[in-house]
């Protein structure tokens, strides 16, 4: 039986604590009037850049006025100069300067328009840039919530996968995996409270959400939103994410429990349950993924879709559970637990990192290409929106989450080293967590991205109850499962 040791609980507290500060400090240093947004803008444009730009666009008009009036003149001259022999000169001329004054006075008019329209266009965006930075720190604890949820919906698969393949190298890993999945209901419930709290509009991370979207005549009328509103409201999409929670933590539980079960049985009734219940989960969990993808994460761009987004998401959060249950297992047996855990089963797990993140990679230049290449505004916009102003995080997730893992784990030898795995894994969750970080923030934040307290707090906090519930569980029960059909193969795998 492992024992959770009193130095790593004690680290899962103080990181909860930590994260737990500084998340309620950063909705309490978020802006909560317009008055801080103007001082902040003011700053941002350096105490009177933006006031420079008004001037500088008004001087424009006048002076593009003045052009235009000296033309006219110039032309009423030449006219006037032209028919000066003709009876009716002096009529002609009187009325081009007649013309000439109505057009000054038009013009005239532009400019006050025009300067009423810079004033109301300041005014949406420092509304704009409001709603953002309160959006800031939802949004931070809306990604390290759902990054470390998938974790462990990403490790039930891979776990429901070797069920139903009834594959013999992986029983002794088993409890390692249902470890893993024990945070799943914990963080199942916090992130509906986070849906929750956004239908009930607290917040503006999901502007489908906003009020009149769907309101022909309203000033937040939007047609492509109105469109999809026979599936993007909020009482179908709470009704969706509870079935999905609700289905993935079921199977969670049966799985366990039958696992448990089949260690005190005289056969393996319990183990022919477990392969039924994980083909079914399966075919549940493919279709429930996706539209989860879409619901949670492609929605905060409702003009935006890609055919490719439900598998692009499922590599990224697969790849972190599998390299998860690399590194828990590397820790316990570091800790002398875990006896029949071998390196061949550490290069099983190596192995699938490093494919899953090509696969990965696939998917993400298959998207981008496709759509870059097709050069539809609609879809292109959310490409251009990350390489302006996410530059650095969109691009580093590719070195973090291909070209590192191709470089280290390619090697053979490598993917049997404990300090280059877990180095290598630090890096593959350090890079899919920005991955998730750039599915969210572009459409949430915008350009008043930065990573400060709010971030950090919120991973810190969700990593401290990870490792305390997962470490929990595994106190709980014996580490290897004793009447599993393959479970001696499994010890004795070598290759």
């Amino acid at each position: 039986m492992y024992t959770f040791s009193k130095g790593l609980k004690n680290t899962a507290l103080v990181l909860m604590i930590l994260g737990l500060v500084g998340i309620v400090y950063g909705f309490l240093s978020a802006p909560k009037t317009i008055e801080e947004v103007e001082k902040i803008v003011a700053e941002s444009h350096h105490s009177g850049h933006g006031a420079k730009v008004e001037a500088h666009s008004s001087h424009e008009v006048i002076a593009t006025h003045k052009v235009e009036k000296e033309a006219k003149v110039e032309e009423v001259a030449t006219d006037s100069l032209h028919n000066a022999t003709s009876a009716d000169s002096v009529s002609h001329t009187v009325v081009a300067v007649a013309e000439e004054k109505h057009h000054d006075n038009h013009k005239a008019a532009v400019h006050v328009t025009s300067k009423a329209d810079l004033e109301k266009e300041h005014k949406e965006h420092v509304e704009h840039v409001f709603h953002q930075l309160q959006n800031k720190p939802w949004s931070a604890l809306y990604v390290a919530c759902i990054f470390f949820m998938l974790i462990s919906l990403g490790t039930l698969a891979f776990y429901a996968i070797q069920q139903v393949a009834q594959a013999g190298w992986s029983p002794v890993l088993f409890r390692v995996m249902q470890g893993i999945t024990a945070y799943l209901p914990v963080g199942s419930l916090i992130f509906f409270g986070l849906l929750v709290l956004s239908a009930l509009h607290l917040n503006h991370l999901f502007v489908w959400m906003e009020d009149g979207v769907t309101e022909v005549g309203h000033e937040n009328y939007d047609k492509l939103i109105a469109g999809k509103s026979g599936y993007l409201n909020v009482t179908f999409w709470l009704i969706r994410a509870a079935v999905f929670l609700i289905g993935w933590n079921l199977y969670r539980h049966l799985s366990r429990k039958n696992c448990l079960a089949q260690d005190e049985a005289n056969d393996n009734t319990f183990y022919k349950k477990n392969f039924k219940l994980s083909a079914g989960f399966l075919v549940f969990f493919i279709v429930t993924e996706s539209i989860m993808s879409w619901d949670w994460l492609m929605s905060f761009d409702p003009h935006w879709f890609s055919t490719l987004f439900g598998w692009y998401v499922f590599a990224s959060f697969f790849v972190s559970g599998i390299t998860t249950i690399s590194m828990v297992t590397l820790y316990l047996k570091s800790k002398g637990y875990l006896e029949n855990v071998n390196s061949s089963h550490i290069h099983d797990l190596s192995k699938f990192m490093f494919g899953i993140s090509v696969f990965w990679t696939y998917l993400w230049f298959s998207q981008f290409m496709l759509i870059w290449y097709a050069n539809i505004p609609e879809e292109i916009t959310y490409f251009i929106t990350r390489i302006e102003h996410y530059n650095l995080p969109f691009f580093g997730a590719v070195v973090m989450n291909f070209i590192f893992p191709l470089l280290v784990l390619i090697n053979t030898d490598f993917k049997r080293i404990a300090p280059i795995i877990v180095g290598a894994g630090v890096v593959i969750l350090f890079g899919h967590y920005v991955d998730f970080f750039n599915m969210v923030m572009p459409a949430t934040v915008g350009d008043q991205w930065f990573i400060g307290v709010s971030e950090i707090a919120s991973v810190l906090f969700f990593l401290g109850l990870f490792i305390f519930v997962v470490f929990t569980a595994l106190s709980k029960v014996p580490l290897t499962p004793k009447r599993n059909p393959f479970i001696e193969e499994s010890k004795h795998f070598h290759y």
